[in-house]
């Protein structure tokens, strides 16, 4: 084979072409984004992925409400431990 030659021409060719291929392949095994020959992006698709992501936003949600309530909670504790003892009697009396 010389250097100049046909042979070694095609013989680079087929190494970058061996080399994209291999790395498309490691890059979608291990669900790395894909670019295509527009230069746009083709991801992997997984559907209990997308649906774990979706059940733990519903329990962040759900988790931020409780601590709203339960600040409030400790608010009022809080007064009721740091308000004058006659003032939190009078209080009570008057629900009485």
């Amino acid at each position: 084979m010389q250097w100049g030659g046909p042979g070694f021409v095609i013989a680079i060719i087929a190494l970058s072409i061996g080399g994209w291929l291999f790395s498309t392949w490691i890059r979608a095994r291990h669900g790395y984004p894909i670019e295509n020959e527009w230069g746009g992006t083709v991801r992997k698709d997984d559907l209990a992925a997308d649906r774990k992501v979706e059940l733990l936003a519903n329990e962040n949600g759900a988790l931020k409400d409780r601590i709203g309530r339960l600040e409030e909670r400790i608010a009022v504790l809080e007064r009721i431990a740091t308000d004058a003892p006659a003032r939190l009697s009078a209080e009570i009396d008057s629900l009485k």
